[in-house]
């Protein structure tokens, strides 16, 4: 296959995957003015209901802007040899691989980043300001940026010199080094990122002795499942959207709640959202997830070890010379209908999943509280209460509400 060949089939990917993308936004759009379903219908006033129909208006409207400007931002980067220029600027300033590679790689996510921040500042400080949502000021916003350039540098930048550093020394073999690289990386990350990344960005304290801490103990004694970790985040800091996660296994498992869920929520309706959480670990989710991760994660190493030497990787995007960096752009977009069918498939089980956790909270403590507690939770992110099913199964790594309560009530 020639590298022109190549190239505009890069092209067509890229357009294909927007195109389709816009397509199933446009169906789910049209169902934003539904009526709500009869179970429903408590969620919203009328008037809340409009808000939440403008809610979703202006998000849509703003993805399709957001879309079209990065579709045409990455085209002409394409067509006007971008990737050659880049390439170009750091073999200027090194000779060694690795840093062509980190140089190349952070020149391309800076400036892409820097050119998408308005959008980014847009989204927050003009919709989900004029919603009632942010709580971010700009000191922060900033900071954000900063610490996640930061981190994402030393993290990325860590992760892929490396590979290539297994590459250097290893050739095609490469990849079963790197995936056992990245699968300590993911294990290690699970188990110590509320320690290590979230304060960073946020505070979090111990939840304190009472009222809610007592019913969380209690639920945890009669479900036979130790928790000493609690905590509480500061989520306030940055919107009134309301959260709550699990993390880690074994002695490092904790339960994070934002802060804005207990100013939301009644007592028994948290305990129902963290019974939900502790499904998950019961149910062993959390060990699926990251063990399917891992086999995806070894699966494209491979394929990317059989493609990465192909020079013509290399040469449809205009380089000269065949190098990893390159190949492994060319490589990602060519790949990225795969990904496209896998993530599919994960947000199938993903779904699934999220059924079962519901199940176990219902047996476990209760499905009214947990029901109680989701339609606050819908009614105060101005959720979309009728999505289109296409959309659900590409985006939605939860089933609809209306299916949640259906589940729940059917025990």
């Amino acid at each position: 296959m020639t590298p022109a060949t190549l190239f505009y089939i890069i092209i067509g990917i890229l357009v294909l995957d927007f195109v389709i993308d816009q397509c199933i936004d446009y169906l789910n759009a049209r169902h934003f003015n539904d009526a709500i379903p009869g179970i429903l219908r408590d969620i919203y006033s009328d008037e809340k209901y409009l808000e939440s129909q403008a809610y979703k208006k202006a998000n849509y409207n703003f993805s399709r802007l957001s879309a079209a400007f990065s579709l045409l931002l990455t085209l002409a980067f394409f067509f006007l040899d971008g990737f050659a220029y880049v390439d170009r600027i750091a073999r200027s300033i090194t000779d060694n691989e690795i840093g062509i590679a980190l140089l190349f790689f952070g020149i391309i996510f800076l400036a892409s980043d820097i050119l998408t921040t308005p959008f980014a500042y847009y989204h927050t400080f003009v919709i989900e300001e004029k919603f009632g949502f942010n709580k971010t000021s700009v000191k922060t916003f900033l900071l954000d940026k900063l610490k996640g350039w930061l981190i994402g540098g030393l993290l990325g930048g860590g992760i892929l010199a490396l590979i290539i550093w297994f590459y250097n020394i290893a050739g095609p073999d490469f990849w079963i080094y790197a995936w056992i690289a990245v699968a300590v990386f993911t294990v290690f990350t699970n188990m110590f990122y509320s320690k290590l990344i979230v304060p960073v960005f946020n505070k979090q304290t111990p939840l304190e002795e009472g009222e809610l801490r007592s019913a969380i103990e209690k639920y945890a004694a009669v479900a036979g499942f130790t928790l000493d970790n609690i905590f509480v985040i500061d989520g306030s800091k940055r919107s009134t959207k309301a959260n709550a996660y699990f993390s880690g296994f074994g002695s490092q498992k904790r339960i994070t709640l934002y802060d804005t869920l207990i100013n939301d929520l009644e007592t028994d309706e948290i305990v129902a959202v963290l019974a939900h959480e502790v499904g998950h670990y019961k149910k062993k989710h959390i060990l699926f997830n990251m063990g399917t991760s891992l086999f995806l994660t070894g699966i494209t190493l491979y394929i990317l070890s059989l493609c990465i030497q192909i020079p013509e990787l290399s040469y449809a995007l205009g380089v000269p010379e065949r190098s990893f960096h390159i190949g492994l752009i060319t490589f990602g977009i060519l790949y990225s209908p795969i990904s496209e069918l896998t993530g599919f498939i994960m947000n199938y089980c993903s779904r699934v999943f999220e059924y079962q956790a519901d199940d176990y909270a219902r047996e476990s403590f209760g499905a009214e509280p947990l029901i109680s507690a989701l339609k606050k939770l819908s009614a105060g992110n101005l959720s979309n209460l009728t999505p289109h099913p296409a959309y659900v199964k590409m985006h939605y790594s939860h089933p609809t509400l209306l299916q949640r309560i259906q589940n729940l009530r059917k025990g």
